[in-house]
């Protein structure tokens, strides 16, 4: 019978290993970490702190989940990272844990961490997410499911990804990104719908007509229009109470709220210089 965890592995006597997970050479598990079954630790990675991790995950050659996070106000408090299930973390992904106690930053279910992506402190990453390679997400930041981040990009802190969100790479994202859009640029700007994205998720079969044309004739409302954001919003109320677009209308109103960044604009309109 082959064994499950290499020799050199430094496993902490009080860490809590489901007995089919797996573990490579010279991999850290700290005391207080708890893997579920069917994971698959490969072999350099570090894992720390108060870490639950669910089944069948893929964890590649010399990530680091768990440490400290990368803020000064961090006091040595009790806080978490919570992984569900079904995620793969590629190469040198690092997950910090949450700042506050009791805090956590969170992972969810079916998501690809490509190579170097760093999840700073309290972030939440729901399900389905793609992030590309080299993609720095700073502190408190939300990715709703099946968002696609491209690479080499940076995320400001407390920025919402919206749901079926597309992101270019090498933009520079410091305002929400509305979901079911397409965004790219440096500053970002909003670009078309994620038309691919949607495609993907079924929402241009003959079942779900209906709700493509809903969100392209949203999408012209907010970002063709020439009106204002509260004057658009009005439109979107008039035109459909399809889940898509009241759940778009609700995170453009969230994301307008006093103490939030805003969301990311459209295109912006021509200049003398650009004719």
């Amino acid at each position: 019978m082959t064994t499950l965890i290499h020799p050199t592995a430094v496993i902490h006597p009080r860490a809590e290993l489901h007995p089919t997970v797996q573990v490579g050479a010279y991999a850290v598990i700290g005391e207080r970490v708890k893997v579920g079954p069917g994971t698959v630790i490969g072999h350099h990675a570090v894992i720390d702190g108060w870490t639950e991790i669910g089944a069948r995950n893929q964890i590649f050659p010399g990530a680091a989940i768990g440490l400290e996070p990368q803020d000064l106000k961090y006091d040595g408090a009790v806080s978490l990272v919570q992984i569900g299930d079904d995620n793969l973390i590629r190469e040198y992904v690092t997950i910090n844990r949450a700042t506050g106690a009791g805090e956590a930053t969170i992972i969810g279910n079916n998501n690809l961490l490509m190579a170097y992506v760093h999840v700073g402190h309290n972030c939440l990453i729901e399900d389905r997410v793609i992030i590309s390679n080299g993609t720095a997400l700073a502190g408190h930041i939300r990715i709703e499911s099946r968002a696609t981040i491209s690479g080499v990009l940076g995320i400001h802190q407390f920025v919402h990804v919206g749901r079926l969100a597309m992101v270019g790479g090498m933009s520079r994202i410091s305002r929400d990104v509305p979901p079911y859009m397409l965004v790219e640029g440096n500053p970002a700007r909003v670009r078309s719908l994620n038309k691919v994205g949607l495609q993907r998720a079924g929402l241009a079969s003959a079942d779900e007509g209906r709700t493509m044309q809903a969100l392209k004739k949203a999408f012209r409302i907010l970002y063709r229009s020439g009106l204002t954001l509260n004057e658009a919003l009005e439109q979107l109320d008039l035109l459909t109470d399809q889940e898509p677009i009241q759940h778009l209308r609700q995170f453009l109103t969230l994301s307008h709220a006093p103490g939030r960044r805003g969301s990311i604009p459209g295109k912006r309109a021509k200049t003398k210089q650009d004719e």
